[in-house]
């Protein structure tokens, strides 16, 4: 019995599965809280895929910013956790719209 220790949780469910795997959850840097939204590319965690994310938004504009974003490029996309993601690289249509819309926008990342 020295070596007991906890393998499953109601709320998090098969804690042996997570240890093994890593727990290899991509998490994003924090976002200064200044009042400029930031727009980046990223692939890392998703498979090789390209999505153009968006940081820095209000949180009651999230969802209708996404929707309109999502209008704008023609393609698909997420707002989840804070951040607006969409589908492939439209860093220069998202940054214009964005900038339309009255928000301070910067170009994040390489």
């Amino acid at each position: 019995m020295a070596e007991s220790r906890r393998v499953y949780s109601t709320a998090d469910g098969d804690l042996r599965k997570r240890a093994a795997a890593g727990d290899r959850r991509p998490t994003a840097p924090p976002v200064p809280s200044d009042g400029i939204v930031r727009v980046a590319r990223e692939t890392s965690g998703r498979r090789g895929k390209t999505v153009t994310v968006v940081r820095g938004l209000p949180p009651r504009d999230l969802v209708s910013v996404a929707g309109d974003l999502k209008r704008q490029c023609g393609t698909g996309g997420a707002a989840k956790d804070g951040v607006v993601e969409i589908q492939g690289d439209h860093r220069t249509k998202v940054v214009a719209r964005l900038e339309a819309q009255g928000y301070r926008v910067k170009l994040a990342g390489g």
